[in-house]
This record gives structure tokens, C-alpha cells and sequence, in this order.
């Protein structure tokens, strides 16, 4: 393989050799759920990301496989579900569990493709690896992997945030279990190159400029909306607060396990977030207002990339994936600036494939929407369909070539997420019509969930305890098991 490899990419480095595979650019967005134009959502402005949509397929009923930022970049990543992984934390490098892995770019760049990553693609945070942890896969990428030097601050939270990682490192070492913190959201009237975001954009264009002749997998990494929510004051400009509408489910769903939820730890530990306090309307208005300023902000980014890989003339010829890496709920049942569960809001991320328009393949397919059920599992052996390489046979995925050809086929019967609760793992199955978790303790016991989404599309109350359902419940761990 490794002769073979460099054999590819002799071989690509030719003067006069003619490209004719199609280039990847895989645009990764941190916490960012499916509030956008192009899913029907009337508030958020996003008309970058809905001007890719129109060029691409976007997949409506997309699912990751764990609602956690590590576990759904590594299962996505190396084509294989989180139980196959073993990752369930955002601490456990994946070669700990499955050190022989081949990973998305890592496999393009066994055959031949210049591989970069920057920003977030695998879990890290960005400004502050060494204090956070940096789990980037060395083998992935043929340059080595980019980060910014910015910060997800502007001047005031900045300081906050400088002042507090002082302290704490008076008392000993900063990492997941004491990280500082400052605001939770920050308008500032700055440009947006003062930011992490744009800075990543900047990096992504200088580096097609520099690929444009190759062909490459470029992994770009956008860390907002995740918190805290820091967008420059234009982009806050572009909404109303007073007129943002908050969910009406701000409660855990009716009969559902205590334990099912998601916790307010980590909004809580920003400086200007009550320790105690109900986060009431005006706050969560803000919450709101702050995130979808993040969306506008990350879009205007995105924006700038699609634009430079027009004016390179590479866009004819360059798959596009664009995808959050799981949902997010601002106040859904009662938690806020939160995935960390198996819900709807959480489970559900927004995916969007655009084939090379001018390859053999490219010519063939056709935007629009689909609402099948897809996973995030899909999006490996899909890229690898679409770029003419040979199928990664250990691949646990589907190739979603079927739907980019026929958006109204169905495909999969179910997909599946899993997430731990303390001594219980959750494993989640979304069917056409069904929500269904099952809660398994360790001694053995399990409890369950169950939402009729025909019915109740919020997932409001749990009915796996009505005794008419329990023919249902007995088919869905049918499924479950299969």
C-alpha cells in the first residue's frame, strides 16, 4: 500500500500531469444544529450555507452518532460506530481503542491526495492545546495540522478569560475538569479577523491557493456556534432580540427518566451565567440572539471559502461536504447551550453533499432535498464513491450515492446514537415515525423511551409506559438489535 501511495503521488507531482480526480473540501462546523434557510428555518441568517444548498444534496433526517463532539468526529472520521470505537468521552484518543485505523483523510491520502486539516476536524480546542488536550491524528494529514492563535473572544472577554487561566494555573494544571472560563456570549465591534473563525477562513483560502494545481482534501474546521457565543456586533445587528422566539418545551419531557437530560454545568461556569439562578426569558433571549449571531458569523466565513474556490476555477471539480457535528439545544427541554443527549435537538445536524459538478460522476446527480434516514456513518464510504476510490471494505456506513440520485428513495429503516449517563448506556433509534431509546444500567435493568413524532414531533412525552404500546416496543427492539 505505502509503494503504491507513493507511486500515486510521484506521479500527481509531474509537470503537465492533468488532474482529473475531483479535490474534497470537508467543511466541519462545530454545535451547529439544523437552523438554517436552506431547512426552513425564517430567522437565521445563513445565505452562504443556503447558496451551497442549492448546489447540493442536503440530507433533512441526518443523525450522528453520538450528540458529543469527540465520539461523532471519530465514528464519522474512521467510518465506524461509537461502539466500535469505544469512544464515549472527549478525552480517549481513538488510536487508544482502535490503533489500526484508516481514517477519511487519512485513506485519500494513501491514495495520492494532499491531505490538510485545520482547525477543528478531529476534537481539540483550538487557541489552547496544550492546557485542553489535542486529539489531531498525526497520520490524517500530509502537512501538519493548523490551528489558530485567536481566541473565541473579543477585547472584554478576553481579558476575563486571561485573568481567570492565571489563576487557575497558580493552583495546578488546566484541563477539561477546571477549564477558564469568561463570558458566555460578547458583541464586540471589532472586524472579523480579529476572531478564531475568520482567521480559519483566511488559513483555508491561503492554503487552495497553495493546492490548486494537486489533488487535495482539505478539512476545514469552524469552531462557532459553539459557546461561548462571540460573533462581531454586525452580525448580533442582524436580529431583533426583543422579537426571538423561545421554545415552548422548556421542560424535561412528561414520564421520561430524570436522568435522560442534559446538564447547565457548562453554561454555568461562564462568568456572567447565574451559578443557581433560572436562566428566565430575557437571558435565554440572549442565549438565542447570541447563537444565531454565531450562525451569521460562521456562515460569512464559509462564504469566503466557497467564493475563493470559485475564483480558483476549482469548484467544478471539488466534492463539498458541510456538516455540524451533532445538534444542540438553546432551552429545548429546559437545557441551554447543550447537546449531551439522545434527542431530537441533539441527535439531528445538518448535511450537505455536493458532488464535483464537473467530473463524470458530478454531471449525473442532482440538488434538492431528501428526508430519508441517513447517519453521519454514511458520509465515509459516500466521499470515497463520489472521488472514484476504491470502497473501504471495514466500513460500517452506506454510500448515500442512491440518494444524490434519487432523493425519494427510502434507505435506511432506522438510524442509530448512543450516549452514556453516568452507570447507563443510552442507545437511541430514530425510525420514520419513532423516537425509541433504550437505558441499560449496569446491573442489567432497563428503562425506555419512546416518542411518536406523527404526534408529538417535540418529543414532549414519553408513552413507552402505556400498555397499548408495548407490541411497538417489542418490534423497535426487534430493530434495535438487528
Amino acid at each position: 500500500m505505502k509503494l503504491a501511495s507513493l507511486a500515486i503521488s510521484l506521479l500527481f507531482s509531474l509537470p503537465g500531469y492533468s488532474q482529473t480526480r475531483p479535490n474534497v473540501l470537508f467543511i466541519t462546523v462545530d454545535d451547529l444544529r439544523p437552523q438554517l434557510g436552506c431547512y426552513g428555518d425564517r430567522v437565521v441568517k445563513s445565505p452562504n450555507i443556503d447558496r451551497l444548498a442549492r448546489q447540493s444534496r442536503v440530507f433533512r433526517r441526518a443523525y450522528c452518532q453520538q450528540a458529543l463532539c469527540s465520539p461523532s468526529r471519530t465514528s464519522l472520521l474512521t467510518g465506524k460506530y461509537p461502539t466500535s470505537t469505544q469512544i464515549f468521552d472527549i478525552e480517549t484518543h481513538f488510536r487508544q481503542t482502535i490503533p489500526q485505523a484508516v481514517t477519511l483523510p487519512q485513506y485519500f491520502r494513501q491514495h495520492g491526495y494532499v491531505t490538510v486539516g485545520l482547525n477543528k476536524v478531529f476534537h481539540l480546542v483550538g487557541f489552547e492545546p496544550r492546557l485542553f488536550g489535542n486529539l489531531n491524528d498525526t497520520a490524517s494529514w500530509s502537512q501538519p495540522h493548523w490551528l489558530p492563535t485567536r481566541s473565541g473572544w473579543g477585547p472584554e472577554g478576553e481579558a476575563i478569560y486571561q485573568k481567570n487561566k492565571a489563576e487557575l494555573l497558580k493552583k495546578g494544571p488546566v484541563g477539561y475538569g477546571n477549564i477558564p472560563r469568561s463570558v458566555a456570549y460578547e458583541a464586540p465591534d471589532v472586524p472579523d479577523s480579529t476572531l478564531m473563525d475568520a482567521e480559519t477562513a483566511l488559513e483555508a483560502i491561503r492554503r487552495l491557493r497553495q493546492l490548486k494545481s494537486r489533488p487535495f482534501f482539505l478539512a476545514v474546521g469552524f469552531y462557532k456556534p459553539h459557546l461561548p457565543f462571540v460573533a462581531p456586533k454586525k452580525y448580533w445587528d442582524l436580529y431583533d432580540e426583543a422579537t426571538l422566539t423561545l421554545p415552548e418545551n422548556r421542560f424535561l419531557p412528561r414520564n421520561a427518566p430524570a436522568y435522560v437530560g442534559a446538564s447547565l454545568t457548562e453554561l454555568r461556569s461562564y462568568t456572567n451565567i447565574s451559578k443557581t439562578d433560572e436562566i428566565d426569558d430575557a437571558q435565554g433571549r440572549k442565549l438565542l440572539h447570541g447563537y444565531l449571531a454565531s450562525i451569521s458569523y460562521v456562515d460569512a466565513q464559509i462564504g469566503l471559502v466557497l467564493d475563493e474556490l470559485e475564483r480558483l476555477g476549482l469548484r467544478r471539480n471539488t466534492i463539498v461536504v458541510l456538516l455540524g457535528d451533532h445538534g444542540f439545544q438553546v432551552g429545548e427541554h429546559g437545557f441551554w447551550g447543550s447537546k449531551h443527549t439522545n434527542f431530537e435537538t441533539s441527535t439531528r445536524a445538518p448535511l450537505l453533499i455536493s458532488a464535483a459538478p464537473g467530473s463524470g460522476m458530478g454531471r449525473d446527480l442532482k440538488a434538492g432535498n431528501t428526508d430519508a434516514l441517513v447517519e453521519f456513518l454514511d458520509i465515509f464510504p459516500t466521499v470515497l464513491e463520489l472521488a472514484g476510490l476504491p470502497p473501504k471494505k471495514d466500513n460500517e456506513g452506506r454510500s448515500l450515492l442512491p440518494l444524490l440520485r434519487n432523493p425519494k428513495q427510502s434507505f435506511r429503516e432506522m438510524a442509530q446514537s448512543w450516549y452514556p449517563k453516568g452507570n447507563r448506556m443510552g442507545h437511541s433509534i430514530r425510525t420514520d415515525r419513532y423516537r425509541f431509546t433504550a437505558w441499560k444500567a449496569e446491573d442489567g435493568t432497563v428503562e425506555y423511551e419512546l416518542y411518536d413524532h406523527r404526534t408529538d414531533p417535540q418529543e414532549n412525552e414519553n408513552v413507552a409506559g402505556r400498555p397499548e404500546n408495548g407490541a411497538l416496543i417489542a418490534e423497535l427492539k426487534q430493530k434495535m438489535i438487528r
